[in-house]
C-alpha cells in the first residue's frame, strides 16, 4: 500500500506546476519513503507460511498503544482483553538494541503482533522485559542512558522536525497552505483525494478568471 501511495505521489509531482503544491507533494513523498525504508524486511515466503501454520487462527496487527517513561525505562502499554489468562509462554517479546516485536499467541482464537523498529535511542536487551497485567501487556525497554525521550522512534522524530520546519513561518498568508499541508500529510487516502480535487477545481477557476487569489 505504501509503495502504491508513493507511485501516485510521484505521478502527481510530474504533473504539478505550482511550487506550493509541489512542496506539499515532496513532503508526502519524503514521509512515505521514510516509512518504506523503516519497514522490516519481508520474510521468505516459506518462513511466513511456516509461521502462520504454527500459529493457527489469524493474526491481528496491534496499532493502538500508550507509552510512558521513567528515568530508566520506556514503558509501552498494550490493551488486550483477557491476556492475563494465557500461559506465560504465549506472550513473547524479542528485543534488539533499537527494536522490539511482541507476539501474543492464541488469545480468543487470534494472534496479535506489534513491531517497533528504529527506536529513538538504544536500549539494553538484557535489561528489557515484559509484564502481563489484567487486560494489558506492559513492555519495559531499559534505557542504555538515563535521559528523556521526546518520542519512541527515529521516524517520529524526523517527521516532527520536518513538520516544524515546514510550518515555522511568520507570514500570515502561509496559514491556509500550512494547514492544507498538515491535513494532506496526516490524512487518509480519502482526505488526500479530497484535497487534490479542491486544488484541481481551484486551478480551473483561476484559469477562467473566477478567482484572482493564489491558492
Amino acid at each position: 500500500q505504501l509503495l502504491k501511495d508513493l507511485e501516485e505521489v510521484k505521478e502527481l509531482l510530474v504533473k504539478v506546476t505550482r511550487k506550493r503544491l509541489r512542496d506539499v507533494l515532496l513532503t508526502e513523498k519524503h514521509k512515505l519513503e521514510l516509512e518504506i525504508k523503516n519497514q522490516p524486511l519481508p520474510k521468505p515466503k516459506d518462513a511466513v507460511e511456516e509461521e502462520k501454520s504454527s500459529l493457527g487462527g489469524y493474526t491481528v496487527k496491534i496499532n493502538n498503544y500508550g507509552w510512558d517513561q521513567s528515568d530508566k525505562f520506556i514503558k509501552i502499554y498494550i490493551s488486550l482483553n483477557g491476556v492475563q489468562k494465557l500461559p506465560a509462554e504465549n506472550v513473547q517479546v524479542n528485543f534488539t538494541e533499537r527494536s522490539f516485536d511482541l507476539l501474543v499467541k492464541n488469545l480468543n482464537g487470534k494472534n496479535y503482533t506489534m513491531t517497533f523498529n528504529n527506536l529513538l535511542k538504544p536500549i539494553s536487551v538484557e535489561g528489557s522485559s515484559r509484564k502481563i497485567k489484567t487486560d494489558t501487556v506492559l513492555v519495559m525497554c531499559r534505557k542504555k542512558r538515563e535521559e528523556k525521550w521526546d518520542c519512541l522512534t527515529q521516524v517520529e522524530k524526523e517527521s516532527k522536525e520536518k513538520e516544524k520546519a515546514a510550518y515555522d513561518t511568520s507570514d500570515p498568508s502561509e496559514g491556509l497552505m500550512n494547514l492544507l499541508k498538515k491535513m494532506y500529510a496526516e490524512g487518509d487516502d480519502e482526505m488526500k483525494r479530497t484535497i487534490n480535487k479542491a486544488w484541481v477545481e481551484s486551478r480551473e477557476k483561476q484559469s477562467k478568471g473566477d478567482i484572482p487569489m493564489d491558492i
